[in-house]
């Protein structure tokens, strides 16, 4: 109690005692009981921030309010009452509490969430800490129903007994003054309340304004009285803010309702309005909600800007890891050629720096493809497959990957469930993720397989879900799983927790990029000790699968040309110059030419002279693809072949019906691919 303050009264207790007045030994009675009865208490109880929020509330009142708890908490108490209610509150009942730290007794109208009301009695109560603050605000509703009804009948009881002229003349005394103070009380709460009061009529007129329109708005009531509404309303509010209007004809504005007004300095201010209309008017109350909107703002775009900065760190992580391994690829290769040029080099050390070279640029090819993966920029070639058959095959493989000590384990369903995707990215991003699964289980424990066909995409990483029907297949591991600080960079490339030397940080990375651009999406659940679950959802599709094409073995010798011609179109000289050079070797005649726009000079109306074209595809000007169209539209007998190591535009839109070489090719794929599109020579 502060210092020089009267004794609180107190009222007896309807079944549950705050903490403050709870003994010693009562403290140690059961959690669960006190919940109950503070939850089942036959009177209501809240609990109020110091602003007026309400941050705690019993059943009983929210039953009596027919809100759920959920509504009513985050609101103001304010809020709950009818208009007279709000009066009363702004202009004693806080008054009050601030000066006193308490109030008692109360009569009120709390308004029901059917627009009804609840006539109650208030008791409450200023909790306060160490330093003297407000803690917060203990409210105690009582249901005055009945006690509002007894005391009318009692009040009719006792009429009926005095004598008629007296009563009359009693009542007429006090009715003045009453009437009197009420309209003082009145006319204080409308002229100190902060929030926007007005009446209307019912066409949006305004009638009567307080003088927290000039404080807030800097209009004076001679500004507003007989103008509607819409001249202060911000054009882009005006048709959702007069569809509002409407919707308070027939039911109270419980729901406040915000819309801009503009300030006498020609800027808008930000409003939330409720109110009712009664008697043919229009009672609106309207809360200044500028500074809320405007702090909102701020975090959304402190918010944007953080995640420019992330997407920087991300850049600078990605090209300083692309940067290492290409650096250490150059290394092997640029060192393999420096003894290659060796004279006296042995056959045997000449063979094995060849086998090298070659390797390391596989090595380097596959990189980019990973890149490329997680870019989501890779030229995939989708197929229809049944997902189920391609997993059983892949568990049999996964057996070999993982090693003995791990059991691969698979739960798919006798149901085909077909979808179209890049079969051997498909199974790339199982290895990987099943690469993944190993090292984390240090090389023991259980992998298991699951695929199911019955759901739709849910939402991941705080992406909406996607309607359709989507294959969800998912890969399980009993291994130590991931830190969940670690969960939501785990797919960044060359993001990872091995040691140095064992594992690029670029497998997860093909897994998320592959699912984004077919169309699906992966998802991870873990936890330390707890082991690791990746779903990888892709669309699926109704159709079955097509018989595959035959596919050219690795292993059979490429065919020579026999004198076709192949007009070589490559922006880049160096490239331009060595395809020249392995065509030529391998048996075919050249036209080089170092855009599409001189190609279409070389090709004429019909393409005499020439058997294929074979393009790059990124190219200053007009791309490989615009070219092969018009080839294929102007001289559709001219195959071509198109060739690249990136292209956002094969990423996107497929192949378009074209033969396709990726980047760094060699003259043995180069050769075996013309010999399947370039028509033979008569001879």
């Amino acid at each position: 109690m502060r210092p020089g303050r009267p004794s609180r009264p107190s009222r007896a207790s309807c079944g549950v005692g705050s903490v403050d007045e709870v003994t010693p030994h009562a403290r140690v009675q059961d959690t669960d009981d006190l919940s109950d009865l503070f939850e089942n208490a036959p009177c209501g109880y809240a609990s109020a921030l110091p602003n007026g929020r309400i941050s705690k509330i019993n059943r009983t009142l929210a039953t009596w309010l027919g809100f759920t708890n959920e509504q009513l908490v985050g609101r103001r108490f304010l809020d709950l009452l009818n208009l007279a209610g709000k009066v009363y509150y702004e202009t004693h009942f806080a008054p009050m509490l601030r000066m006193q730290g308490f109030f008692n007794e109360v009569a009120l109208d709390l308004v029901r969430a059917d627009g009804t009301t609840l006539p109650v009695l208030v008791n409450a109560v200023v909790r306060e800490d160490a330093a003297g603050g407000v803690r917060f605000i203990r409210i105690t509703v009582f249901n005055a129903s009945d006690r509002r009804r007894y005391e009318r009948e009692l009040l009719e009881a006792r009429r009926l007994a005095e004598a008629a002229t007296a009563a009359l003349r009693d009542l007429n005394a006090n009715l003045e003054a009453r009437v009197a103070d009420r309209a003082r009380a009145l006319e204080r709460a409308w002229r100190l309340s902060p929030d926007l009061l007005a009446i209307a009529d019912a066409q949006g007129t305004l009638l009567a304004v307080n003088a927290a329109w000039q404080d807030l708005l800097g209009w004076a009531a001679s500004d507003l009285i007989g103008q509607n509404f819409v001249t202060f309303t911000h054009p882009e509010d005006l048709e959702p803010t007069r569809a509002a209007l409407g919707r308070i004809m027939t039911a109270p504005l419980v729901e406040p309702y915000e819309y801009r007004l503009r300030h006498a300095d020609g800027t808008y201010r930000r409003f939330a309005w409720t109110g009712a209309f009664e008697d043919g008017q229009i009672y609106a109350t309207g809360r200044n909600t500028t500074v809320e909107y405007e702090q909102a703002a701020a975090l959304g775009r402190a918010e944007e800007a953080l995640r420019q900065s992330q997407k920087l760190e991300a850049v600078g992580q990605l090209t300083g890891g692309v940067a290492h391994d290409f650096n250490n690829l150059l290394t092997i290769i640029r060192s393999s050629v420096d003894f290659l040029r060796r004279p006296d080099l042995p056959e045997e050390r000449r063979v094995r720096y060849m086998d090298t070279v070659s390797d390391t640029v596989d090595r380097a090819a596959k990189l980019t493809g990973q890149l490329l993966a997680f870019a989501r920029r890779q030229a995939l070639k989708p197929e229809v497959f049944d997902v189920g058959e391609r997993l059983r095959g892949v568990a049999d493989m996964l057996d070999t990957v993982t090693g003995a000590r791990i059991h691969v384990g698979t739960e798919i369903p006798d149901a085909p469930c077909f979808v179209l995707a890049d079969i051997s990215q498909f199974e790339t991003a199982l290895v990987n993720i099943a690469v993944n699964a190993r090292d984390a289980m240090n090389g023991e424990g259980t992998l298991t397989l699951r695929l199911d066909h019955t759901g739709t995409l849910p939402p991941i990483r705080g992406h909406a879900a996607a309607p359709g029907r989507f294959a969800s297949i998912a890969l399980t591991d009993t291994g130590s799983g991931i830190a969940p600080d670690q969960l939501s960079r785990i797919f960044e490339p060359f993001f990872t927790t091995k040691e140095v030397g064992k594992g690029t940080g670029l497998g997860l990375s093909q897994v998320f990029g592959f699912a984004k651009q077919s169309g699906g999406d992966v998802a991870v659940r873990s936890g330390p000790g707890r082991g690791t679950t990746f779903t990888l959802y892709l669309p699926e599709i109704l159709a079955g699968a097509p018989a595959r094409p035959a596919s050219v073995r690795d292993d059979e010798t490429f065919p020579t040309g026999d004198g076709q011609c192949v007009l070589v179109v490559e922006d880049n000289v160096e490239v331009g110059r060595f395809a020249t050079q392995i065509l030529e070797d391998i048996g075919y005649r050249t036209t080089w030419t170092a855009n599409a726009e001189a190609a279409l000079e070389k090709l004429g109306a019909d393409g005499a002279g020439f058997d294929v074209v074979f393009s790059d595809v990124v190219m200053p000007g007009m791309g490989g693809i615009e070219l092969a169209r018009i080839v294929q539209r102007r001289m559709p007998g001219l195959p071509v072949l198109l060739a690249s190591g990136y292209s956002h535009v094969l990423a996107q839109d497929g192949l378009h019906g074209f033969e396709l070489l990726h980047k760094p090719y060699s003259a043995d794929q180069l050769g075996r691919i013309l010999g399947r599109v370039a028509p033979r020579r008569r001879a």
